[in-house]
């Protein structure tokens, strides 16, 4: 597969062509992959012969049909590669690894982890996946790329983060490169979750869809007809940091009024912790009286709990959220929106006011069309992501 990957020929490149369609279709028949791929039947035998030598396609054995001859089945050799997914949150890393056909081969959640913009927390990133390369029982030297999620402003085709760990003028993709021994890409966290949920999540036949991440921060992947649109510099999404309120608050962006500051995770804990000091109660509020440290999972379990505060304050950020999706519904139309990240996990409590809120304030005809659901991977949506980008990076042709 290296030399399907490096190699920049016409014949490589229709090998990728092929790779690309099992990893996004699944395995197929010979004409079902000519037609697909506007190749000739004999041209098409010849390179799935050659990849079946090469051990990189499996002969998956006759397809069952009505009638007449029944064709071979072909698709990707789940042993030929490893992929590597890191998906970095703030209080802990999930890191995962995929075989060729996408099945997830060894997985760790909730890895401790402190996430800050600081050496120091760098350093100890890379020793978190150099430790786990060195624990997993597949071929080392069949690992053949890492994807990294990293939140903020990042551009996916250059390697460079502008948001996080942006040391020094190398593209950050190229220093973990070097420092981890693999090919290492990075991508936003929001884009990789909703890549997650296209190839193994709640996504069916749609092909415009909207993925909006309500974790700490506050963000939105766009899939337009199948394909992730990333604007020109890889920034697109940044809906968070779109000004919608006058409310003086600065963002962690440094700019006031933002949708973030409101309609977030990070809004949520602020929001609790002021409504707790003034009086109001919830279970958390000894925590919060004895300035203890409460994270975004206990105010979570609050609302499983049915912590009536902590519903209120949900509730009143799904309708913040909502009158700006609307927004969004109307410019683009979408088949789905999907609702991911932490906040997700909450489910009915904060899609239902996302979903009165976009009834009143988008177009009737144009919602109408517009299904809104919860995230199916949920917590698992930024390492499936992250696994499943390093896999489909790799064979970009």
């Amino acid at each position: 597969m290296k030399e399907t990957e490096n190699n920049g020929s016409k014949s490589a490149s229709i090998k990728r062509r092929i790779i690309n369609y099992y990893i996004y279709n699944g395995s197929s028949t010979i004409p079902d992959l000519s037609k697909e791929l506007n190749l000739s039947v004999p041209t098409v035998t010849k390179f799935i012969n050659e990849m079946h030598e090469a051990g990189d396609i499996n002969d998956y054995g006759k397809l069952e049909t009505a009638g007449g001859r029944h064709p071979n089945l072909y698709g990707l050799n789940p042993e030929s590669g490893y992929f590597v997914g890191v998906d970095i949150n703030k209080f802990a890393v999930n890191i995962g690894l995929i075989n060729c056909k996408g099945d997830m081969a060894d997985l760790k959640m909730n890895v401790p982890y402190k996430f800050e913009n600081t050496q120091e927390s760098l350093d100890d990133l890379v020793k978190i996946i150099v430790d786990f390369i060195y624990e997993v029982k597949v071929d080392k030297e069949k690992i053949l790329n890492i994807n990294i999620n990293i939140s903020g402003r990042v551009n996916p085709e250059t390697g460079h983060s502008h948001s996080i760990f942006n040391f020094e003028k190398e593209p950050l993709a190229s220093v973990l490169t070097k420092r981890i021994g693999y090919k290492v890409c990075i991508d936003n966290d929001t884009r990789a979750m909703a890549h997650g949920e296209y190839l193994q999540g709640c996504v069916k036949n749609e092909k415009n869809i909207l993925f909006i991440n309500v974790s700490w921060g506050l963000g939105l992947s766009i899939i337009i007809d199948g394909k992730s649109y990333n604007g020109k510099s890889g920034f697109a999404g940044e809906i968070g940091h779109v000004h919608t309120y006058d409310n003086q608050l600065i963002c962690h962006c440094g700019k006031k009024g933002c949708l973030e500051t409101e309609a977030s995770g990070l809004a949520l804990h602020r929001i609790l912790i002021e409504r707790i000091q003034k009086g109001e109660n919830s279970i958390l509020s000894d925590k919060v009286l004895a300035n203890e440290t409460i994270t975004l999972d206990e105010i979570i379990d609050a609302v499983e709990k049915e912590d009536v505060l902590c519903i209120e304050i949900i509730e009143e950020i799904g309708q913040k959220l909502g009158q700006q999706i609307a927004g969004l519904i109307n410019i683009f139309n979408p088949e789905l929106v999907i609702i991911g990240g932490t906040l997700s996990l909450t489910g009915d409590y904060i899609t239902q006011p996302i979903k009165s809120a976009v009834r009143k304030y988008s177009l009737n005809l144009v919602n109408k069309d517009t299904t809104i659901q919860n995230s199916q991977l949920q917590d698992k949506a930024g390492i499936v992501g992250a696994c499943m980008l390093a896999r489909s990076r790799m064979f970009q042709d």
